[in-house]
């Protein structure tokens, strides 16, 4: 290969994306010094199940990987046409901006900033400028924080609304340019690293871009709060608690509410629904704490439907009920038992000429006879009638019943 005195080419050319492209293959086979993974390996573990990522490495990453793994196949290295069986992009977790409006030819030459509060701003000429969200609490601008913030803006002056700074606000991708990212080790030293990601979870549909608010983080908070008093009861005017799990044997009614949360827990799941199985396992706790139940058999599958979404109260939980040697990540998921959600009787609406009056339950199997009798026989619906025989009753199963004068 010819070359120029006193140069030396470079032979190692390859770009960085050819060793980035099949690294799914090596995983398999990660000792194997000679070839990239042993046949037998790559038959056993065969292609990826899931893959999960941005959506920004269609064009990249995903785009390479396709074309390595054609390659492969063609020259009859591996056996699968394509190296991922289900692909998921990940919706984006925005920021919320804050937003500051400096007055126009203020802050040149030497001369003070003017800012104007956002209420107020349709009656200037203002240029729009991000601020620091640490610096602003409740839509309000820390002014004096604001001041100490950057050098250009120590000597700032302010048009208030009411005596305060009020900032404006935008969704938009995390960024350090847009001053709006927050530091998950931040959340998760004040609130616990179960609560952080409970609500990143819970922020919305999986693959949805989702606006980040530490506002209602306190929401998901508060849900593990209730969760652990399922278990603890506090002791007045103490930092103690006292544990009130019980050995009893669980009603219907508590049966049903763990088994309906079972069946949706699993369902959102197999969809990557993770936050409708959050907003499940926050209606199951505020059933059960209505029907006061602390009995291990329904908080034991619940401690273990809930595992995966806060795996650290979870696992403290999990010794609590006695369940040591061992790990709750290792337990068997609970099972859903359809037999429990078998309803026995029907609230049926009360009509009095079209006009629903009250409710009544009656089992599933109650004849329409016996029900028209028990429906004419009720307090409310004898108000109504006012003394006058009904023309007909008609009674549609599991539906209505109407009575017409």
């Amino acid at each position: 290969m010819p070359q120029a005195e006193g140069y030396e080419y470079e032979l190692s050319t390859m770009p960085g994306w050819a060793g980035s492209s099949w690294y799914w293959y090596r995983y398999m086979d990660p000792q194997n010094t000679g070839e990239f993974a042993s046949r037998a390996a790559i038959d056993y573990w065969q292609d990826v199940d899931l893959y999960m990522g941005g959506s920004e490495h269609a064009t990249g990453h995903l785009l390479y990987s396709r074309f390595w793994n054609k390659f492969l196949k063609d020259r009859g290295y591996v056996p699968q046409e394509e190296p991922f069986k289900k692909l998921i992009n990940q919706g984006m977790i925005q920021g919320r901006s804050m937003l500051v409006y400096r007055l126009e030819g203020t802050g040149m030459h030497g001369q003070a900033p003017v800012f104007v509060s956002a209420g107020l701003k349709d009656q200037y000429q203002t240029t729009e400028l991000h601020v620091d969200v640490n610096i602003v609490n409740n839509d309000v601008l820390d002014t004096e924080a604001f001041r100490n913030w950057l050098p250009d803006y120590a000597n700032a002056e302010f048009v208030l609304e009411n005596g305060k700074y009020i900032c404006g606000s935008a969704v938009e991708k995390m960024s350090k340019r847009y001053y709006n990212v927050v530091n998950p080790d931040d959340v998760a030293e004040r609130y616990g690293s179960d609560v952080l990601r409970l609500y990143e979870m819970f922020l919305g549909p999986l693959e949805q871009a989702k606006p980040w608010s530490t506002s209602g983080i306190d929401g998901t908070f508060r849900f593990l709060r209730k969760l652990w008093r399922l278990f603890y009861k506090d002791v007045p005017n103490t930092d103690d608690t006292i544990w009130i799990v019980t050995d009893e044997a669980p009603t219907k009614e508590e049966l049903k509410v763990l088994h309906k949360t079972i069946k949706k827990a699993q369902e959102d799941i197999e969809h990557y629904s993770f936050n409708t199985s959050v907003s499940a396992f926050m209606v199951c706790v505020n059933e059960l704490a209505t029907l006061k139940c602390h009995k291990r058999a329904i908080l034991q599958e619940l401690v273990l439907l809930v595992s995966p979404y806060a795996p650290h109260i979870a696992e403290e939980l999990w010794a609590a009920l006695g369940n040591v040697p061992g790990t709750v990540s290792k337990a068997t998921y609970p099972a859903f038992n359809p037999q429990y959600l078998v309803e026995e009787a029907f609230e049926y609406p009360i009509q009095i000429n079209g006009k629903v009056r009250t409710t009544i339950s009656f089992p599933l199997d109650q004849p329409s006879a016996a029900i028209e009798q028990d429906v004419l026989a009720n307090e409310v619906v004898q108000k109504w009638l006012e003394g006058k025989t009904p023309k007909k009753i008609v009674v549609v199963p599991k539906r209505i019943v109407n009575v017409v004068l």
